[in-house]
């Protein structure tokens, strides 16, 4: 009996917020050992590597050169993201990236081709994918028990204060960060829209700086539609009360409504499109049956992440969440903040030459 040697793994970005997050998953996940953190402040590297026997570095390359790892996790700012990660996958490993992948589409494109070339496996750390609420969504909307899909409503509100922003200067620069609340907060939130629907093939969005003085949008909104005729509305922002996730899903046959970590379902029977066309009564209801609650965790560790990046590295497969899947919720947010400088619809795919040139624009503005 043969035993699998562990995956060796890189932190970089060991200073993050998030990285002790990835710490307490890679502890939890069997089959790999955090070899090396990487940081440009040592200090932090170091104080992982203290903890882990891990080795510190404070240059990238050097730390692809020497610890040679199986798996970089990146978990730097995301301006960073698209450099790393081709760093990371021509040196010949794996690599999961933090979300968003990237600041732009292109910048996505470029890492996915990078994968392709490396033939390495490239994931995005979307972990509420793997939320037990998230897990029974996603059945209820690709199963066909709700129906054919008629409308999504995704709203998800953070409260941000002016500390948030000064103790990290990068943050909602857009030089630093790229974006605002399209880049920070909301991607989990469009990955799930997009994780149930596929992506929009045309945005109409709208973003404002409405309380915070910084750089970047704190709020945004966009209407989404679908090939199939489907209808969505998205809304995420740092300026209201933090009162959690809201989702509506309606289908022909169901309504799911998701606040928090509750979920109701509504039945209709005999189906919306049928009753319309059959019903003798002009105001009449079709029959609705009420589903009992359900109670599900929205939010998920990074643990299975890390299980399922090992488990297709190992078997060959896809991860839950690879380069081309991760790709779609930041197409969706570059195109909000695009049709919102150019007060225009913006179709799918992206125009990604007129999103980077609209960008390099409030990176580097013109001088007067």
């Amino acid at each position: 009996m043969t035993t699998e040697r562990p995956l060796t793994i890189a932190l970089v970005g060991a200073g993050a917020n998030i990285a002790e997050q990835h710490l307490l998953a890679i502890e939890a996940c069997t089959g790999v050992v955090l070899t090396a953190a990487c940081d440009l402040d040592r200090g932090a590297a170091e104080r992982i590597a203290a903890r882990t026997g891990a080795t510190a570095y404070s240059d990238v390359e050097a730390m692809l050169r020497s610890a040679r790892p199986d798996i970089v996790a990146v978990l730097t700012p995301h301006p960073s993201h698209a450099y790393l990660a081709a760093a990371s996958l021509a040196a010949g490993a794996h690599v999961l990236v933090e979300k968003p992948m990237a600041v732009s589409t292109s910048e996505a494109d470029a890492m996915i081709e990078a994968a392709a070339l490396a033939g390495r496996l490239l994931a995005v750390s979307f972990q509420h994918r793997f939320s037990p609420m998230t897990e029974r969504l996603h059945t209820l909307a690709t199963s066909g028990d709700v129906g054919e899909l008629l409308r999504i409503e995704v709203r998800e509100p953070w409260l941000r204060t002016a500390a948030y922003f000064s103790r990290a200067r990068w943050r909602a620069t857009w030089r630093g960060e790229g974006g605002g609340v399209l880049l920070n907060q909301a991607p989990h939130a469009l990955d799930l829209l997009c994780h149930l629907m596929g992506p929009p093939s045309r945005v109409t969005g709208m973003t404002r700086t409405q309380r915070h003085a910084i750089e970047c949008e704190d709020c945004a909104h966009a209407l989404l539609e679908w090939e199939s005729g489907a209808i969505g509305y998205f809304s995420s922002s740092t300026t209201e009360p933090e009162t959690g996730r809201r989702l509506e899903l309606v289908g022909d046959r169901a309504k799911i409504v998701v606040d928090g970590s509750t979920l109701r379902r509504i039945d209709i029977v005999p189906g919306l499109r049928e009753h319309a066309a059959t019903s003798s009564e002009p105001f009449g209801h079709p029959t609705y049956h009420e589903h009992p609650v359900e109670e599900l965790a929205a939010g998920a560790t990074h643990a299975p992440v890390y299980a399922d990046l090992v488990a297709a590295i190992r078997h060959g497969t896809t991860p839950r969440c690879d380069g081309q899947s991760g790709r779609m919720s930041l197409e969706v947010a570059n195109a909000i903040a695009l049709s919102s400088w150019t007060d225009r619809p913006v179709d799918l795919p992206l125009d990604r030459d007129a999103y980077d040139a609209h960008l390099a624009l409030r990176r580097d503005p013109p001088a007067d």
